[in-house]
């Protein structure tokens, strides 16, 4: 099936940026014959009915889809009727967490237990017990540029620190939430500081065809980032971004920007094969004192035709991480965040800690797992090296090989072998 253009949408879905697809199996589409395809809309819950592909483009104007967006079907022929949780807003318009495991503290409250809590996490001044303790390593494509994306039908990750990821699959080279900022924050002289440093610039990376983008927030979402990335690659980069942020990569100059809902996906063009799913997390997002939630936040599913890739971004524990390995598992590998958890009091909702990763681990049936969101900013009050270690404890707590959810150092990679999974 060809990367085409967006399939039109309801009007009154658009007005609302309702429910996505309700997305159907393969041999249930053939076994309907010409009947339409359905969608819910979760606020109205009602019976929503569009035509099938193959009806006209898009109108002029869809909120949710750059309008120069491809897109294609994912379809799974055994999931049929399976519920999943949808995005949801308030009556302002705002996107909310639709899980009881969403308990957001008042401010007074964070003031209070930042206040009150001991920090622990006493990162060294010297840089050489740093460079020894986190050492920080050249990345292989700065000495092999030949190799990249030579992985054959295996898949290749690499880490450059916080959240950010290079990942090599099925032909593809995927960058995570970009981040190459000395500071997650609008100002570059005040905010959270690296205490480790990116491994290469992004003048120094490889060709990059897509970029994930989970959420806004600074450390997420870096704008100099951002406008390096796009003077470096131009049009050719495709950026995959939740509801709502489209307006913001285009003020970056972004053009080739595609939007999504939770459970809506997307291409890259000529890489037809290749599926990008935006899918729920349990987070936030705000940039300035007025934008709270005006923007959706997400993880990230990309299937390809011998590798499955789960990029969880920023996220506290929801169910929604069972319904995503119940739909799109097992994965080959994940990129799950183990630190930021301390205080609980305010970080429950928003940082799992390494025992909810390991729960991510499970639940999404991940075969391997990459260690994301500690080791380099100083978030929140757990000792700075303490993340790996819960890890692995909960690891064999779990009864799991403690090897199944690997670390890496910054600059490091792992090449893992192509499995033989048959996905139905």
């Amino acid at each position: 099936m060809r990367c085409r253009a967006s399939e039109p949408m309801e009007e009154e879905e658009q007005r609302k940026g309702g429910g996505a697809e309700e997305r159907r199996g393969g041999g249930a589409e053939e076994s309907r014959g010409g009947e339409e395809e359905r969608l819910i809309d979760p606020e109205a819950v009602q019976l929503v009915v569009r035509p099938k592909a193959g009806s006209p483009s898009s109108p002029p104007g869809d909120p949710r889809h750059h309008s120069g967006s491809s897109r294609k079907s994912f379809r799974l022929d055994y999931r049929l009727e399976e519920d999943v949780t949808r995005s949801q807003r308030d009556a302002g318009g705002r996107f909310i967490n639709p899980w009881s495991t969403w308990s957001f503290p008042s401010y007074a409250t964070m003031i209070r237990l930042f206040l009150t809590e001991k920090n622990h996490s006493n990162v060294p001044s010297s840089k050489e017990v740093l460079d020894k303790e986190l050492p920080v390593l050249e990345p292989f494509f700065l000495r092999s540029p030949e190799s990249v994306g030579a992985v054959g039908p295996g898949l290749r990750v690499t880490w450059l620190g916080h959240a950010t990821v290079l990942v090599e699959m099925d032909g593809l080279v995927i960058l995570t939430d970009p981040m190459f900022s000395q500071r997650a924050s609008p100002l570059q002289m005040l905010g959270p500081k690296r205490y480790r440093g990116p491994p290469c610039s992004v003048e120094q990376l490889p060709r990059v065809d897509a970029v994930l983008i989970s959420h806004t927030h600074y450390d997420h979402l870096d704008a100099a980032s951002v406008a390096a990335l796009n003077r470096r690659f131009g049009p050719e980069l495709r950026w995959l971004v939740p509801l709502g942020l489209l307006d913001w990569m285009q003020s970056c100059g972004c053009v080739n920007v595609i939007q999504l809902d939770w459970w809506e996906e997307n291409c890259v063009p000529g890489h037809d094969d290749v599926t990008f799913v935006c899918t729920p997390a349990q987070h936030w997002c705000k940039r300035t004192p007025l934008d709270d939630n005006r923007t959706l936040w997400g993880s990230w599913t990309v299937l390809g035709p011998s590798n499955r890739f789960f990029f969880a971004g920023d996220t506290g524990y929801c169910s929604s991480f069972q319904e995503i390995g119940r739909r799109f598992g097992p994965f080959d590998l994940a990129a799950i965040p183990i630190g930021a958890y301390l205080p609980r009091g305010i970080m429950r909702s928003q940082h799992v800690d390494p025992e909810e990763a390991v729960k991510i681990h499970i639940d999404v049936q991940a075969k391997h797992s990459l260690a994301i969101h500690w080791g380099t900013f100083a978030l929140a009050y757990e000792y700075y090296l303490e993340p790996p270690v819960k890890m692995r404890e909960a690891m064999e707590q779990q009864g799991r090989d403690p090897e199944e959810f690997f670390t890496l150092n910054h600059g490091e990679s792992r090449l893992l072998a192509a499995t033989q999974d048959v996905f139905d």
